[in-house]
């Protein structure tokens, strides 16, 4: 096929996805949550979050845990906690480096549909060099509604100026992919935890990596984008 085709955008997810970004939001979420005298806040009650935006994930957890700060006063205090994590380091998953190099050398639209802050969201693709691919980035915080619901990757074709019909989202998790269904938009699942593999939201997706990034690869990836692979 030649380059520029205008069938085809690519939405991406962020942490979890592009980047291995996990261990640096749990962390930055239990120092604020052990501020606030939480000190059984481990990994795997993390993982239930994954794919949730911050905001959501604060006040589900501040409830839970009946913290009475206010959520922007949580939300703000975990930003400062991530953004010095995420500065220090934050992993780029090689093959996914790969597939958004090869995208942008055929001129594919991409954009990225995050449920972080756009602060973070920043940060992570300038520390990772990403940001030289990757410039329409949309922030949950930016519409209505996070992940499940499907407005980020909405808003993202919006400016993109590409039908929903044409997208396709790469996502890491379950609320991620139920966003993608949502939006009328195929989607390729690689989950970050590999026991969600099973989770219905996953059920929609045209390529499902069930073995997560340990199996993915740019190239197979690729043939499903450009409709040559299964799926």
């Amino acid at each position: 096929m030649s380059a520029a085709q205008p069938d085809l955008a690519v939405l991406f997810d962020l942490d979890g996805t592009l980047v291995d970004s996990e261990p640096n939001y749990y962390e930055a979420g239990r120092r604020v949550l052990e501020r606030y005298g939480v000190t059984d806040f481990g990994w795997e009650r993390h993982t239930d979050f994954i794919g949730i935006g911050t905001r959501e994930t604060l006040s589900a957890l501040r409830a839970e845990y009946g913290i009475g700060a206010p959520v922007e006063e949580l939300l703000a205090e975990k930003n400062r906690h991530y953004l010095e994590l995420a500065a220090a380091s934050t992993a780029v998953f090689p093959e996914m480096r790969a597939l958004v190099e090869r995208l942008y050398a055929e001129e594919v639209p991409m954009a990225v549909a995050s449920g972080s802050s756009r602060a973070a969201i920043e940060a992570v693709l300038a520390g990772t060099g990403l940001d030289a691919w990757l410039t329409v980035l949309v922030s949950a915080e930016e519409v209505a509604r996070g992940k499940p619901a499907p407005d980020v990757f909405l808003e993202a074709v919006r400016r993109l100026g590409v039908p929903a019909g044409r997208c396709v989202v790469l996502e890491d998790a379950p609320p991620g992919a139920a966003a993608a269904h949502a939006a009328g938009m195929r989607c390729l699942a690689v989950p970050y935890v590999p026991g969600t593999a099973d989770d219905p939201a996953f059920a929609s997706a045209g390529l499902l990596v069930r073995g997560g990034q340990a199996e993915f690869t740019a190239e197979a990836a690729y043939a499903y984008l450009r409709g040559d692979g299964a799926g």
